[in-house]
């Protein structure tokens, strides 16, 4: 008989096994401790537990984390992991520590149907979704090994590995309640930020149903040139996404980030920059710039550092603060838009 995972359940859920396995409903929360909070990997280790009941859990359900198939790590530090998935399938994580902040890059999906231009994942196209219990092994897992080898704890969680968030948003907003619910990780939402390209059915979903900061992929804020480099413009066009996200406030703790990877030749120019401005002008929000990294076969250039600095400049000077983002991984093919499944 097949074990259901209790890894990726809520609460609620947890207490629906107690019911189910008629056991004590203040069991559920035990469950949720020793799973959200001490990360066991196996029924036995829940010693508060009378062993009558955890003989009972083992029969029908697991812990449900599964370790890494495969880790590679990079010159900078920047560890990336291959883990499987529930459906057999695998996905790639990376684990970017700086100084005493670690951020984990999680992804969402097997591929990506969203096929932007310049990004390896989206090649791959989509093979499937990632269940709550698939997103938050890459985080359980990761804490796990990091605390075996004595390296900086996680700080930070971004959704901006492979797939698109909000293509399979129920699983995500699954995933983040738990991060962030008392009886599970009971993390800030400020901790979490959730990277989309935009898709008219589901945005305003991620802004009504969860706190998280959110970072939109931008990329060129001309219409005909982001849907050359992003179909999903044609969907929601970007000036559609920007007049939403004018709707709610970023005064405050939550904030709203702007992706822009740079193109040599293509989106670089102080004419790019212009239109960036009067298209976020009175929005309360930051830009990252992102170097290209080169996929095969994609007709696209790198830019260069002192074209990156220019542009930062411009909108920084014209009100809209902007850096630029480290590229870290590269040798280990774990930087942004490098990502892919290695179907064994």
């Amino acid at each position: 008989m097949t074990q259901s995972p209790l890894l990726g359940m809520t609460l609620e859920e947890l207490q629906d096994v107690c019911l189910q396995l008629s056991m004590p409903k203040f069991t559920a929360k035990q469950m949720a401790q020793w799973i959200y909070g001490k990360h066991v990997a196996s029924i036995d280790e829940m010693t508060n537990l009378s062993k009558a009941n955890r003989e009972k859990l083992d029969s029908l359900f697991t812990v449900g984390c599964m370790p890494p198939v495969e880790t590679k790590r990079s010159k900078d530090g920047t560890v990336k992991h291959l883990f499987p998935t529930e459906s057999g399938q695998f996905v790639e994580t990376v684990y970017i520590p700086e100084g005493d902040r670690a951020t984990l890059c999680v992804s969402c999906q097997v591929g990506c149907k969203m096929n932007c231009l310049f990004c390896q994942t989206g090649k791959q196209g989509w093979q499937g979704d990632l269940t709550a219990t698939d997103i938050l092994n890459q985080i359980y897992m990761t804490d796990r090994l990091v605390a075996e080898e004595g390296k900086t704890p996680l700080t930070n969680i971004v959704f901006m590995g492979q797939g698109e968030p909000l293509d399979n948003w129920d699983n995500v907003l699954k995933s983040t309640q738990i991060l962030t619910a008392d009886y599970g990780w009971a993390w800030s939402p400020r901790r979490i930020t959730i990277s989309t390209v935009g898709l008219k059915k589901t945005l305003r979903r991620l802004l009504d149903e969860c706190e998280c900061h959110v970072a939109v992929s931008l990329h060129s804020p001309i219409h005909e040139q982001r849907l050359h480099l992003m179909p999903a413009e044609r969907q929601m066009p970007i000036a559609d996404i920007v007049a939403l996200l004018r709707e709610y406030d970023w005064s405050h703790q939550r904030r709203i980030t702007f992706e822009y990877t740079m193109f040599g030749g293509t989106n670089d120019s102080t004419l790019h920059a212009k239109e960036l401005t009067r298209l976020l002008r009175e929005l309360s929000c930051r830009v990252n710039l992102i170097r290209w990294h080169r996929v095969p076969d994609v007709p696209l250039q790198e830019v260069e550092t002192e074209t990156m600095e220019h542009f930062r400049d411009y909108l920084c000077n014209h009100g809209i603060p902007t850096t630029i983002r480290a590229s870290r991984g590269q040798d280990i093919e774990a930087a942004c838009g490098l990502l892919k499944s290695q179907l064994r």
